[in-house]
């Protein structure tokens, strides 16, 4: 499956229904579906390092003013967060990986992995 690689909390919007749109500054001719995999990079409330859902990319607009390609996305599925190294670009995961699951199984499943920085305590600061 085509995968592409994005922020954590942007991916957790996905899922939640909020983002449906995916803001890029190239265009692929490729429609259907994409494996979204959270960045390495620790955001609050995200899965760094993980593949949690997958979208159908069902168009590609240009707005030359923002110099942008709006991907237009729709959840297809959450699916058991899977350890992905991103990439640049579309890159290939293996299609064996993917499964699909249920929201309160992808509920339980993701909640281990959600980053969460930690707070510098005010006790320790005195």
């Amino acid at each position: 499956m085509k995968a592409l690689s994005v922020r954590g909390d942007y991916i957790m919007d996905m899922i939640a229904g909020k983002k449906k749109i995916e803001y890029r500054s190239w265009k692929t001719n490729y429609r259907g579906p994409i494996l979204m995999c959270s960045t390495a990079k620790k955001v609050a409330g995200a899965a760094p390092g993980y593949a949690l859902c997958v979208v159908n990319l069902t168009g590609i607009q240009y707005f030359p003013w923002e110099d942008l390609y709006y991907w237009n996305i729709e959840l297809a599925n959450v699916i058991k967060p899977i350890h992905v190294k991103g990439q640049l670009k579309l890159f290939d995961v293996n299609d064996d990986l993917i499964k699909p699951i249920s929201r309160k199984e992808f509920d339980s499943e993701v909640k281990p992995l959600i980053y969460s920085p930690r707070r510098k305590s005010l006790l320790n600061n005195e």
